[in-house]
C-alpha cells in the first residue's frame, strides 16, 4: 500500500481555477450594473467548486484506486452535492453573464444544441438519462474500465456531473430568480433519489463483492474485506441519497406554503377595502 497524497491534474486544477474566475467575473459585471449577487448564491457556487476539488484532488481521488467507498466518496461530492450547489450559485441573472460575450453569442445561436439540451432536461427524459449513466458506469466491466485509463475515469466523472446537472436544473431551476415550490417536483425528486438509493441497497445486499477482481487485494490492504469496503460504500450512497431527498422534500414543502401565504396577500390586497 503506497501513500496516497494530494492530486496536482493540471486540467483540473486550470477548469475549477478558470470556474470560479469566470464567476468573479459576471459578480463583478453585475455590481457594476446594479445587481448585487445575494452572499448565499455566491457561497453556492464556491461550495460546488471546493467539493469538486476535494472528490478530485484531494487524496480521496487516489484512494478511490484502492477502495470503493472512497471512490464511491468522490462520486458522491462531486455529482450530488456539487452539481445542485452549481446551479444555485448560477441562478438568474448571474447565468446569462457567466461566458464571455464573445463564447455565448456562437452558442446561443446554435439553435439544434440548446434544443437538445431542453429536451434532456424535461423531468421525464433527464430520470432516465441519469439511471443509465449511474448503473451503466457500474457495472463491472465500465467500472473497471474507468479504474484502468485515466481517460475512461475522466469521462466517467464528466457523466455524472452531466446527469446530475440534468436531474437537478428541473428542481433548481436557475433560470428564476426565485425557485417556485412547485408540488410536481416531490414526486420527481422521489423517483431521482430513490433511484441512487436502490443501487445503494443492492450493494450492501450483495453476498459478494462487485469488484473484487480490482478492490480484492487492496481494500485489505487498509484494513477492510472487499464486502466491507462494498457496504460501506452502499451504505454512502443510501446514507447521503435519503438525506438529499428529505432536505429537498422538506424545503420544496416551506416553499410552496411561502408561496401560497404570498399568492393570497397579494389577492388581499387586490381587493377593495
Amino acid at each position: 500500500m503506497g501513500v496516497v497524497g494530494f492530486s496536482f491534474d493540471p486540467a483540473v486544477i486550470a477548469l475549477l481555477l478558470g470556474a470560479a474566475g469566470l464567476y468573479a467575473r459576471a459578480v463583478r459585471v453585475l455590481g457594476r450594473r446594479g445587481y448585487v449577487v445575494p452572499p448565499g448564491q455566491q457561497l453556492a457556487w464556491h461550495a460546488g467548486i471546493g467539493l469538486t476539488a476535494v472528490g478530485l484532488l484531494s487524496p480521496l481521488d487516489g484512494l478511490g484506486e484502492e477502495l470503493l467507498l472512497a471512490h464511491m466518496g468522490q462520486h458522491l461530492l462531486i455529482a450530488d452535492l456539487a452539481a445542485p450547489l452549481l446551479l444555485v450559485g448560477i441562478r438568474s441573472p448571474v447565468y446569462v453573464f457567466l461566458m464571455p460575450r464573445p463564447v455565448l453569442v456562437p452558442l446561443a445561436r446554435r439553435t439544434g444544441f440548446r434544443r437538445a439540451l431542453r429536451k434532456l432536461r424535461r423531468p421525464l427524459v433527464a430520470i432516465p438519462v441519469w439511471v443509465v449513466i449511474l448503473y451503466g458506469w457500474h457495472l463491472q466491466f465500465a467500472f473497471e474500465a474507468a479504474l484502468r485509463n485515466d481517460f475512461v475515469h475522466a469521462i466517467q466523472h464528466q457523466s455524472f456531473v452531466l446527469g446530475a446537472l440534468l436531474v437537478w436544473w428541473s428542481v433548481i431551476e436557475p433560470k428564476r430568480r426565485r425557485l417556485p415550490g412547485e408540488l410536481w417536483k416531490v414526486p420527481y425528486i422521489l423517483g431521482a433519489r430513490l433511484s441512487g438509493m436502490f443501487l445503494g441497497m443492492a450493494f450492501i445486499l450483495l453476498r459478494t463483492p462487485a469488484y473484487a477482481d480490482f478492490y480484492g487485494r487492496t481494500a485489505r490492504e487498509h484494513g477492510f474485506s472487499p464486502l466491507t469496503d462494498q457496504q460501506v460504500a452502499g451504505g454512502m450512497m443510501l446514507g447521503l441519497d435519503l438525506l438529499v431527498m428529505l432536505f429537498c422534500l422538506g424545503f420544496i414543502f416551506h416553499r410552496s406554503g411561502e408561496d401560497e401565504d404570498r399568492a393570497h396577500q397579494v389577492d388581499g390586497a387586490a381587493v377593495p377595502g
